[in-house]
């Protein structure tokens, strides 16, 4: 972790919901993706149901375990554990009490820029031997670099077996610019071996926008001079294939939203041996 008074300051800069005196519910007070309730707009279910059963076993047949998973603008973290479940076969009523082995197969960490959604998020997991929520900005490399390095070190690694980017990349393109998106996809590249990206398209970077305006705010800063627009499924697929060293393995389909689930595996990791669509699809 880091110091007490960097991660307040951090919180009075970045947690602009409540530092700016919106009103709690108000979709524009989020202008980093920090709703309050995203969940109830968008259930977890309409994700994990597009994700086939044995996804985990059949990505690594042989790996070490536990698997370790990075969840990047984890929110509250109701997506964050519906997935967890969904990846180990878990019922809804299962938590680590009743199936202790379940943290020697996948240990997550997860994390958001908001405080007061991690704290909600520790207050409320069901796993919290194999489920950790931390407080951090991902674009702060010096807040970012020490500490993934020191969770990772724990187990012995030096990557991610699996990372979740789940409609987050609007928020980090909205707010760092295009080479703030570029950078951020480099990072998550560098550090997981698979990548599954939920982006979000066009038409939510204009909503977003609307709504920032109709509170009498201005447009996000780099709103209009991002040369990165139109689809942004393909645009981010292009990023990471062509600039990240990935490849696409799949695309499980979309939400009812309209997003795409988009897997994507550093380049040369196949330890079947065979294709990626068989591996997974």
């Amino acid at each position: 972790s880091f110091p007490a008074r960097r991660a307040r300051r951090k919180e009075d800069k970045m947690a602009a919901p409540r530092s700016e005196g919106f009103p709690a519910l108000a979709p524009g007070a989020a202008p980093y993706g920090n709703f309050p309730h995203y969940s109830r707009f968008h259930p977890p279910e309409g994700r994990v149901r597009l994700l086939p059963p044995g996804l985990l076993q059949r990505l690594f047949p042989v790996a070490a375990r536990p698997l370790l998973g990075l969840d990047v603008g984890c929110n509250s973290g109701e997506l964050s554990v519906a997935l967890y479940r969904h990846l180990l076969g878990l019922s809804e009523g299962e938590g680590s009490r009743n199936q202790p082995e379940a943290g020697q197969d996948l240990n997550l960490l997860c994390c958001d820029i908001d405080a007061a959604l991690i704290e909600r998020a520790q207050h409320c997991s069901p796993f919290p031997a194999s489920i950790s929520f931390a407080q951090l900005d991902i674009m702060d490399s010096g807040a970012r670099e020490p500490f993934l390095s020191s969770h990772l070190r724990r187990f012995g690694r030096a990557t991610f077996d699996i990372g979740f980017c789940m409609s987050v990349t609007m928020w980090i393109h909205l707010n760092h610019g295009d080479s703030g998106l570029v950078a951020f996809l480099a990072f998550l590249a560098s550090l997981c071996k698979y990548l599954l990206v939920e982006p979000q398209p066009w038409k939510c970077y204009r909503a977003a926008a609307r709504r920032l305006r109709k509170l009498g705010r201005n447009d996000f800063d780099h709103f209009r001079s991002l040369a990165i627009n139109g689809d942004m499924a393909d645009r981010i697929t292009e990023i990471l294939t062509k600039d990240c060293a990935m490849d696409l393995v799949c695309c499980f389909g979309s939400t009812s939203w309209d997003r795409s689930l988009l897997l994507f595996k550093a380049k040369g990791l196949n330890p079947e041996g065979r294709e990626p669509s068989e591996q997974c699809c």
